[in-house]
């Protein structure tokens, strides 16, 4: 089975890009769907949070407090570190779950579509990693049309790593300053190079 990792900052396109893959029946594992289910109610990561941050990060459904936890992590650097930490442990065992089970199943093709590359059930499990990059002001202008204010955005994008540090993990750069259409003719030849070579059709 070939693995293409899909990442990007925020803001970036890397879930278009995921979906590029999606919508022509490729399985795309999203960490962020995942995240969210282990820090759903009941979910894997949820004492591990209220150990970490306390009752009021777990709601009255048992779910991750989002709106307080993002208050209390996004200006400390070290708790997020420790958050995210407690997280990805929960994502990547059960990403790991999923590509064993398409093994199982003779499955030719999967993408990770994964916002913090990671190297150990990301960056060592991938055969190709497909960087998708972005200048700084058209990902602010992305996250502000989802609802973001400038100052939120642009924190949020201080606290990942830099475009060039996302760019020197990539065995393939996707630039991504277009529309979906620019995009997907990129992808497209991206597929055709390097998938068409190992003789995988999607």
């Amino acid at each position: 089975m070939f693995i293409i990792g899909i990442t990007g900052g925020i803001g970036s396109g890397k879930s278009t890009a995921a979906s590029f893959f999606s919508e022509r029946g490729v399985l795309v594992l999203d960490a962020d769907a995942i995240s969210r289910k282990v820090t759903g109610p009941g979910g894997r990561s949820i004492e591990p949070i209220r150990e970490l941050l306390g009752e009021r990060a777990v709601d009255s459904h048992g779910a991750l407090n989002r709106k307080y936890t993002a208050e209390l992590v996004f200006s400390n650097r070290t708790l997020l570190d420790k958050l995210s930490s407690v997280i990805h442990c929960e994502v990547l065992r059960e990403i790991a779950e999923e590509i064993e089970k398409e093994e199982k199943k003779g499955t030719k093709l999967l993408v990770l579509d994964v916002p913090i590359p990671v190297k150990k059930g990301f960056l060592d499990i991938c055969d190709q990693i497909w960087v998708i990059s972005a200048d700084e002001e058209v990902r602010l202008d992305r996250l502000m049309q989802r609802g973001m204010s400038k100052e939120d955005a642009r924190r949020r994008m201080d606290m990942q790593m830099t475009r060039d540090e996302y760019e020197a993990l990539g065995d393939i750069v996707v630039p991504n300053n277009g529309d979906k259409e620019e995009l997907n003719a990129i992808l497209e030849k991206h597929v055709k190079d390097e998938l068409g070579k190992r003789g995988i059709r999607i």
